[in-house]
């Protein structure tokens, strides 16, 4: 129903010269949708209001509404060409006037998790790329083609949305920052297994994917008006540092049917991990924090273990976000299995000791599109330590790109066999008494695969690096002495 009118609004921003990324497309797509969304929401609501003899203060100004500068219509409710902004007119007023005047909701709000602070908190964030106010105007009438009221139309769009995000991952080296794998997320909240009444989080939310994918996994048609509500309002907390990413999970949130998405716009790891309490703790974590990145040491200062290694300030933020018996699937790195250095053997012997690590889930290369690195998801339960870890090895039996990404059903026989950790050809158990004590290598080591070489230690990798060096140098000398 929607799918051309998503198409013809990415032409425009294709044309137009102040957008040229996939990252642009998706965020002046986000603000504008989120003002229509904005503007069918509160019309709802005031029909709502009149029926039942209430009358309804609106969050928008009248000039502000959309139905007044992005699509005025006449007395029979047509498009009023005669009164709509365009040209320089439309970028002044929202560049000067409208942008301003929402931005201004995050001073004015009560408190940070009601839908006005979201507002300013959004357009204070992001602006307006569009130069040409002839592109912007053909834009915003695409827009006020879609619609919100009904739950088949915000099912449709927030499809057509998920597509948009996903192809804005794929889009750069940074994909995995801003797009999980759907499939895989999917398998992960299977096997955790999430339910009413349990709070969920994210602390490295990007475009809120696991969230959503949790309430989808949760949203049955058999809910109660209370389950319903705790679902709403009570379940999902994220937590995401960079702005796009913030603006998207928002958006995201509220076509999956959250109204207010409880997003924070914070830089999770300045949160300093001793002053953690049980009422900031979660009955369930499904994150996938950034790769590679590094922190400055203010902010290790923040943890036990020190490390640049952002990844790994994360699990240690999340392995204290737990409760008791809480559950938690993290995506992280495979190097972090067998890393020798300090912070690596640390935090490994933290996880074991503080936490069940029952299952360990290694992806295959190419999961994540442009990442360049290979994966793992951890799967824990905090109270016990680790007796016997659960190992399966993914292979989907081709190679993975854009066009062979990950499917459900590549992940079938894993949620399966995951039940009862049985064993198999792609699967094996590990008790924690055959680990080495000192490393905790947590290597993924299949018994039953004998085809391929052994992994080497990285120091017996560094100390043959440094003896060829060496070696190398002495035929250079060689060389230069017959010269």
């Amino acid at each position: 129903m929607f799918e051309q009118t998503f198409k013809r609004l990415d032409d425009v921003l294709w044309k137009e010269a102040g957008c040229t990324t996939e990252l642009d497309y998706t965020e002046q797509s986000s603000w504008m949708l989120f003002l229509k969304y904005l503007d069918d929401h509160e019309r709802d609501r005031q029909q709502i209001a009149e029926l039942e003899g209430r009358h309804y203060s609106f969050l928008i100004d009248r000039k502000y509404r959309w139905n007044t500068w992005a699509a005025p219509k006449d007395e029979n409710g047509a498009f009023d060409h005669n009164h709509a902004l365009t040209g320089d007119d439309l970028i002044e007023f929202v560049d000067k006037k409208l942008f301003p005047y929402l931005a201004g909701f995050k001073q004015r709000a009560d408190s940070p998790d009601t839908i006005e602070y979201k507002i300013g908190e959004i357009f204070g964030e992001i602006r307006n790329r569009f130069r040409s106010g002839y592109s912007l105007r053909d834009a915003l009438e695409l827009v006020d083609e879609l619609q919100f009221r009904s739950q088949r139309e915000k099912h449709e769009m927030s499809a057509l949305y998920e597509e948009k995000i996903q192809r804005m991952g794929n889009a750069g080296r940074n994909g995995g920052e801003y797009y999980t794998p759907r499939p895989l997320i999917r398998a992960m909240i299977r096997v955790v297994a999430p339910k009413i009444g349990e709070r969920i989080y994210d602390g490295a939310a990007g475009s809120a994917g696991f969230l959503c994918e949790a309430h989808d996994y949760l949203r049955t048609d058999n809910l109660s008006t209370s389950d319903l509500n705790t679902l709403q309002r009570h379940t999902f907390v994220g937590k995401e540092k960079k702005s796009l990413a913030y603006v998207i999970a928002i958006m995201n949130m509220i076509l999956h049917g959250i109204d207010a998405p409880n997003i924070i716009h914070t830089n999770t790891l300045t949160e300093k991990i001793s002053d953690i309490q049980n009422k900031d703790r979660y009955e369930v974590i499904l994150a996938n924090p950034p790769f590679g990145g590094k922190e400055r040491p203010e902010i290790q200062q923040n943890f036990p273990i020190k490390t640049g290694e952002t990844a790994f300030l994360f699990l240690q933020h999340f392995i204290r976000s737990l409760k008791p018996g809480g559950r938690a699937a993290i995506v992280i790195k495979n190097t972090f299995l067998s890393n020798s250095d300090n912070a690596a053997k640390s935090l490994r012997k933290e996880l074991l000791e503080k936490c069940d690590l029952h299952t360990v889930l290694d992806c295959p290369a190419g999961t994540f599109q442009g990442a360049g690195v290979k994966t793992v998801v951890l799967f824990f339960t905090r109270g016990t330590p680790t007796q016997k870890i659960w190992y399966y090895h993914l292979d989907p039996g081709r190679s993975l790109g854009k066009t062979t990404a990950l499917k459900d059903d590549d992940f079938a026989e894993f949620v399966t066999l995951q039940e009862a950790k049985a064993d198999s050809a792609k699967s094996w158990s590990v008790n924690i008494s055959d680990l080495a004590p000192e490393s905790c290598d947590l290597s993924v080591k299949n018994p039953t695969k004998t085809d391929d070489a052994p992994l080497r230690d990285p120091e017996e990798i560094l100390a043959e690096i440094a003896a060829l060096d060496a070696e190398s140098a002495d035929i250079l000398a060689t060389i230069r002495g017959i010269l």
